[in-house]
């Protein structure tokens, strides 16, 4: 059975004074303000203007009913994002932009430096902004993932395990040979192997519910997964 997840709660929830419906969007623009961020930042805007377009924009679509007006584009939480945001920037940027710095509603957790950092951090490319952010995408998806699975080793007392492993997770050449895992971590070669295989398959159980929380039914998910990891082809 399908998981309900946040974004079909949020479809779900017609009557825009739902605590649950505020509440799973608000979550899904916690966790995913970054690749708008980055997107508002790469049309030319200046990092503090980025910052205000992407908290009113944030604002708006917690507070005015933007969720009601992209029927067509609810299948994917980041494709409405995406379709909402530039229609805010089209018609609202022009009547706010004299606004003073500050005078934006927050609504998400934005570290200006963090999030520049971040985004200067990364490569120039030629692409196109749609295919660049679906690509953001689908890295704050990876970094979720992680950041979930590394939580889980912790609390279990697996951190020293979780350091030595994760380099296997893509095969990473920088990774450490089993056998020498195995001597650092006490264990036989047999048992990383079979610690590798579980680590791979609790990262794709996190990953299917982090795609999950932003599509509204299980048949999206695998489209999604294709979709999001082609945008990092030629």
């Amino acid at each position: 059975m399908f998981v309900t997840t946040h974004w079909s709660v949020v479809l779900s929830a017609q009557d825009s004074s739902s605590p649950q419906s505020d509440q799973a969007l608000e979550t899904l623009c916690r966790a995913y303000w970054f690749p708008l961020y980055a997107f508002v930042r790469r049309l030319g805007h200046n990092p503090h203007d980025a910052q205000d377009l992407t908290q009113e924009f944030f604002a708006r679509v917690l507070e005015k009913g933007y969720l009601k007006a992209a029927d067509r584009e609810r299948g994917r939480f980041r494709t409405f994002l995406l379709v909402a945001l530039k229609r805010f920037l089209a018609n609202e940027w022009d009547r706010q932009h004299a606004q003073k710095r500050g005078g934006f509603t927050s609504v998400v957790s934005i570290d200006e430096e963090l999030a520049e950092s971040r985004f200067t951090a990364e490569p120039v490319h030629q692409l196109q902004l749609d295919v660049l952010f679906d690509r953001q995408w689908a890295m704050t998806l990876l970094e979720r993932t992680m950041t979930h699975l590394q939580a889980e080793y912790t609390a279990t007392g697996r951190a020293k395990l979780f350091e030595f492993l994760r380099g296997c997770l893509a095969r990473d050449e920088s990774a450490l040979p089993y056998a020498e895992i195995a001597a650092r971590m006490n264990l036989t070669e047999a048992a990383v192997k079979m610690a590798v295989q579980r680590l791979r398959a609790r990262y794709r159980e996190i990953l299917r519910t982090e795609i999950a929380d932003t599509v509204t039914s299980p048949e999206e998910v695998e489209a999604e997964i294709r979709h999001l990891f082609a945008t990092f082809g030629p």
